[in-house]
């Protein structure tokens, strides 16, 4: 608890107040000690002390029991002995609830948590994928190319976009970035599926988590409890340990430079933090430790809990200033060794062997050596960790849910949302692509059916200008053959008629012979006729003359004037003949 200055931890066996120091809280911390010994305890004791003194605090929920800070603590025999034991009524000890913003990866048991693929890095990012060397460098390489192309990732989908981008056009990026295998690619893409299932895809997204939104405190001036519920994802030991750190990293990246404060800015605290280090990488560990060394200066300590401390490497275990080591059991010599390296980082106390104490610490008990005001670590005491003012185990649904639409950040993250990034770009570039080698596609059968087309018509323009020839030809020589048919025809006629002439010809003459004959028969028919006329005249005129004579001359007369009569008839018939 927040008391007299100091964040009061627990008490020696002497009744004696065993406190870190406010300006030596961000000197980090450990808690460590075996399954049941009380580290959740500690661990709520040193978060309230924290968040009382105005201290935002983060801390991970894998047990579900870290809820109960939402809830006063709750009266009991037990907990009235405890604070007897402490004296704690005299220093102002009561069951209080405080400020508590729940979060949650998968956004069912607390406020959706997210952040972005390009926020969390390769580095990171290939250690959830459980990549080797060569799959991360190509995944290094992939957010270079994602960088220098403008593209955003922003969540696991515009990750896979350019990862199929980038294979579909790897000779292109060859020359600039080296060569890109399609088999690590791939084997990359299948990572980030296996991630999506396990539940990743809701992870990556906006809006992602703004570390400003941790710094705050309530209306009483008490630091914000930023609980994360961690009972699935802990599940997941690669992505809880890397979003973890994910944090830590963004922690260091944001925040000023401040120096040593009275106080800390933020106290994070590293539940299991075994994981974090568990198959981590060379560059990975580098990384680790290189924050933990730094982001002190930001004014952020940085407290893990684990069962053993072997768990952390010696780089970082050096970092932390502030332990409390509960109980470690030691069944096997390499458990036996384990505890006396833990027991060996303690500074010295001759009133006992830290070794021997360690294991037969019990619940709620623990060696605890916390840095002094000139920075060197106290002698280790043997101690009992103070009761947690707050519930001890989980609240009820009801209670976690209104929690939860009570805080002022759930309607900022709440809601996610899909902005133009990577996949969308790549998508509509992809749809331009498409069209272009449509309209290309279109084009160029266009272009081959205009070929065909003018190849048709040139092949009917030549068919045709054949036939017309051909035509031309045949009505050349039709010509020609009619024209010799007329002329034929024409000899023929005029022969024809020349014949005809010929026949009219001599057919008049003929018919003029004939007429000619005729008028010699008629004549002559006509000259008999007249003649015989002309007798039977001249008779009866040479008669009637003769009679006439015969009066007058006699017999001499008669005759005389029938020939003069006969005469005389036959002359005037042969006029009206010739007439």
């Amino acid at each position: 608890m927040y008391y007299d200055n100091q964040f009061w931890i627990a008490n020696t066996e002497d009744g004696e107040h065993l406190s870190i120091l406010p300006k030596m809280a961000n000197r980090h911390g450990l808690i460590a000690g075996a399954t049941g010994t009380g580290k959740t305890v500690t661990l709520k004791v040193l978060a309230e002390s924290f968040s009382a003194m105005g201290v935002p605090v983060f801390m991970a929920d894998v047990k579900g029991d870290l809820a109960g800070m939402a809830a006063p603590g709750t009266d009991s025999e037990d907990m009235q002995k405890r604070i007897a034991r402490f004296g704690l009524a005299e220093t102002g000890f009561t069951y209080r609830r405080y400020p508590v913003t729940f979060w949650d990866i998968y956004g069912t048991r607390g406020i959706q948590l997210r952040t972005t693929i390009t926020e969390i890095g390769p580095l990171l990012l290939a250690r959830v994928l459980d990549l080797n060397d060569l799959q991360t460098d190509i995944l290094n390489i992939i957010f270079k190319i994602a960088d220098d192309q403008n593209l955003l990732l922003v969540d696991t989908k515009d990750l896979k976009a350019i990862l199929n981008f980038v294979n579909e056009n790897s000779a292109e990026f060859a020359a600039d970035y080296g060569r890109i295998s399609s088999s690590s690619v791939g084997a990359i893409t299948r990572a980030v599926v296996a991630l999506e299932m396990a539940g990743g895809d809701v992870f990556f997204g906006e809006p992602a988590l703004k570390i400003s939104d941790w710094m705050t405190v309530d209306a009483d001036g008490r630091g914000m409890m930023n609980i994360l519920a961690s009972d699935s994802l802990i599940n997941n030991g690669k992505l809880y340990a890397t979003f973890l750190l994910w944090m830590l990293s963004e922690l260091f990246e944001t925040l000023p430079e401040v120096g040593d404060l009275e106080k800390p800015k933020l106290v994070f605290f590293f539940d299991e933090a075994h994981l974090l280090f568990k198959d981590a990488s060379k560059s990975l560990l580098e990384k680790i430790e290189q924050v933990v060394k730094l982001i002190r200066s930001k004014g952020v300590g940085v407290y893990f809990c684990t069962q053993n401390p072997r768990d952390i490497p010696d780089g970082v275990l050096a970092q932390l200033g502030n332990k409390v080591q509960h109980a470690l059991r030691a069944y096997t010599p390499a458990e036996q060794k384990s505890v006396k390296a833990a027991a060996d980082s303690f500074r010295v106390n001759p009133a006992f062997n830290a070794y021997e104490v360690l294991s037969e610490l019990g619940t709620g008990e623990a060696l605890v050596s916390f840095l002094g005001a000139d920075g060197i670590p106290g002698i280790v005491e043997k101690a009992k960790i103070l009761p947690p003012e707050s519930r001890m185990g989980a609240i009820a649904d009801a209670d976690r849910e209104q929690c939860i639409k009570s805080s002022l950040l759930y309607s900022k993250y709440a809601e996610s949302y899909d902005p133009d990034s990577a996949y969308e770009f790549l998508q509509r570039r992809g749809l331009e692509a498409e069209a272009e080698a449509e309209r290309q596609a279109i084009a160029a059968e266009q272009e081959k059916q205009r070929q065909e087309l003018e190849a048709q018509l040139a092949k009917q323009r030549a068919e045709l200008e054949k036939q017309m020839e051909k035509e031309a030809r045949e009505a050349e020589r039709e010509r020609i053959r009619e024209q010799k048919e007329m002329e034929r025809e024409a000899e023929r006629i005029r022969k024809e008629a020349e014949r005809e002439a010929i026949k009219a010809q001599k057919e008049a003459e003929r018919q003029a012979e004939r007429a000619r004959k005729e008028a010699e028969r008629e004549a002559a028919a006509r000259a008999k006729a007249a003649k015989s006329v002309g007798n039977s005249v001249a008779g009866t005129l040479g008669r009637e003359v003769g009679k006439q004579f015969g009066k007058q001359f006699g017999k001499t007369g008669q005759t005389l004037g029938g020939n003069l009569g006969a005469s005389l008839g036959r002359g005037i018939l042969s006029t009206l003949f010739r007439s």
